[in-house]
């Protein structure tokens, strides 16, 4: 990546023993720190895997004058049954369950809880989402998928103890008739460094204050009179559900068309971590920054980013854009379907193999890569294919949604 500060990130706590060997994430932003253990033998009917649906889920920390984004994290997770041969996808009969160790509560680490009913009119109970979950608990089957999911999950990226760690691991368990199935750990990434403060910075008087303020003075509002204020009560945004009002730009084309002429005022040589999320916090972390690839290579400029054409969440960069010509055979997402949706090789979704976006493997944090090490012994994505298969295919792999080896 251009700015190598910025790989001084991962704060994670992280210490597992894999097949003998020690990872450890060691000082932030360090790889794996050991030797990688030999590939793994699977034995067992299932494979678990699972994957968060976005590389870095951001929030505020503060919600006491305005908010951009409350807690809230999604996790998916396929059971694969291996003892057909080719794997099949188990969609019934079974019980899926998530747990956060590092994380069992949120209500003490932010006013949330506090402001969610001024600035969202909804009661929450202390520690439960705005979609009723809390830090462990079901994961149900995915309307319309062959996945198990929960949503609206209210973590923060400060751990129990105190530690702040945007990269917690979830423990994901299935289980049949009471007996343990299979059990994976993912990355539940979370971040409040949200970096306004960069620019929004007069002295005496808070940043939301400023931010305040500064809509006041060039818009005619009056939301420093009314606060707390929820951004998506005015400029609608798909993250939250919120329609916005009549002839009011979304959320996302606001920020990024009125930031992108001041962006220069951040100091910053990648633009985009005054806001996603931040300078210490690394979004993108993954194979793609390895290869030197930084945000405006797949999302272009600011500007573009904000085009009032755009629809936010959903014109998204696709996976073909760039591989297609070098792998003119494959199938990349389905039609009409961002990566995170997608499925290939017997149903397996995208994800689950090669890893949240932001965060496809090999990544330069020790967590993402947990799945992936335990699954077959190795970083990088799910490429061994006895994690899947109970025996080794004859024929080659096509990346085919169709392929049904």
């Amino acid at each position: 990546m251009r700015d190598t500060h910025h790989r001084e990130t991962c704060r994670c706590a992280l210490v597992a023993v894999v097949a003998g060997a020690t990872l450890c994430p060691g000082p932030r932003g360090s790889r794996l720190n050991a030797q990688e253990p030999a590939p793994r033998v699977v034995d067992t009917p299932y494979t678990v895997l699972g994957f968060n649906d976005l590389g870095m889920h951001c929030m505020n920390q503060d919600c006491s004058e305005l908010l951009i984004l409350p807690p809230f994290n999604n996790l998916h997770a396929q059971v694969i049954d291996r003892t057909h041969g080719s794997p099949e996808i188990v969609t019934s009969g079974i019980s899926m369950h998530f747990v956060i160790p590092t994380n069992t509560r949120s209500a003490d680490k932010t006013n949330f809880w506090t402001y969610a009913n001024a600035l969202l009119g909804v009661n929450l109970a202390p520690n439960v989402g705005l979609t009723g979950h809390g830090l462990s608990g079901p994961m149900t089957r995915t309307p319309g998928g062959n996945d198990y999911s929960v949503t609206g999950i209210p973590i923060t990226p400060i751990e129990d103890n105190g530690r702040e760690n945007p990269y917690p691991l979830a423990t994901i368990t299935a289980k049949k008739n009471g007996v343990t199935m299979g059990t994976t750990q993912v990355v539940v990434p979370v971040s409040w460094e949200i970096s306004c403060h960069l620019c929004h910075n007069t002295p005496n008087v808070s940043t939301a204050t400023d931010i305040l303020r500064a809509h006041d003075r060039l818009h005619g509002t009056q939301l420093e009179l009314n606060k707390p204020v929820l951004c998506a009560g005015c400029h609608a945004d798909p993250a939250l559900g919120a329609p916005g009002q009549p002839g009011v730009s979304n959320f996302s084309s606001a920020m990024h068309t009125s930031h992108a002429p001041r962006m220069a005022m951040a100091g910053l040589k990648n633009e985009c971590y005054a806001c996603h999320p931040g300078v210490r916090t690394l979004c993108q972390r993954d194979v793609h920054l390895s290869r030197g690839m930084s945000c405006v290579d797949c999302h272009d400029s600011m500007l573009a980013v904000g085009s009032p054409t755009r629809r936010p969440w959903l014109d998204e960069p696709l996976c073909a854009d760039c591989h297609q010509a070098e792998h003119p055979t494959w199938e990349f997402e389905e039609p009409g379907k961002l990566y995170k949706e997608s499925r290939g090789h017997r149903g397996i979704m995208c994800a689950a193999c090669h890893g949240s976006p932001h965060a496809v493997t090999p990544t330069i944090t020790a967590a993402d890569n947990l799945q992936a090490m335990v699954a077959q012994g190795h970083p990088g994505r799910i490429d061994t294919c006895t994690v899947c298969h109970s025996e080794v295919p004859s024929d080659p792999f096509p990346h085919r949604l169709t392929d049904d080896d």
